[in-house]
């Protein structure tokens, strides 16, 4: 049984920046959890980062350019928690690797878990185009990172994984 690397506020702990949990309400995830595929991890909190604590988006790129160092990821005060940002990453490719995770099904638009989208830096809320720093972490060493309205495009994935295994 194939596993999945899941954000933590989309399986409803309450570890966003604001204290808040964005959990998925659909019945292929439900089924997921009570199968017991679903590995909670939220790199924020476990790179040292508070619950509540201030937003953050990257600055210079995207979490591609963070891990390559031409980027870094602060505060709306300015604050750099690119450290923070970076032990994170390795601490879900870590927790991934453990469970034989090689999907990851993560928190569209956070600066460490957007798949697709990310803040553009201004603190104004603009998206762009982008990964967050676990997301590009977790694909530059080969796992099938979505966003947590591709539920069908996961399922799909599974399948052919564990035909293929």
């Amino acid at each position: 049984m194939e596993h999945i690397l899941v954000s933590s506020c989309l399986v409803g702990r309450p570890v966003r920046y604001d204290g808040a949990a964005k959990p998925v309400a659909a019945g292929l995830f439900e089924r997921w959890r009570a199968e017991g595929r679903l590995v909670p991890f939220c790199p924020e909190v476990s790179g040292g980062l508070p619950v509540p604590r201030p937003p953050a988006e990257i600055v210079g790129g995207d979490g591609a350019a963070v891990l390559g160092g031409t980027a870094r990821v602060v505060t709306g005060t300015g604050a750099d928690v690119t450290a923070e940002f970076l032990r994170g990453a390795r601490l879900a490719l870590a927790a991934a690797r453990r469970a034989g995770a090689r999907v990851a099904l993560l928190k569209e638009g956070s600066p460490s878990c957007g798949g697709a989208r990310i803040h553009d830096g201004t603190f104004t809320g603009t998206s762009v185009a982008g990964s967050g720093v676990t997301a590009a972490l977790l694909r530059r060493e080969g796992v099938h990172v979505f966003g947590e309205d591709d539920l069908e495009a996961v399922e799909t994935l599974l399948a052919e994984l564990e035909t293929v295994s």
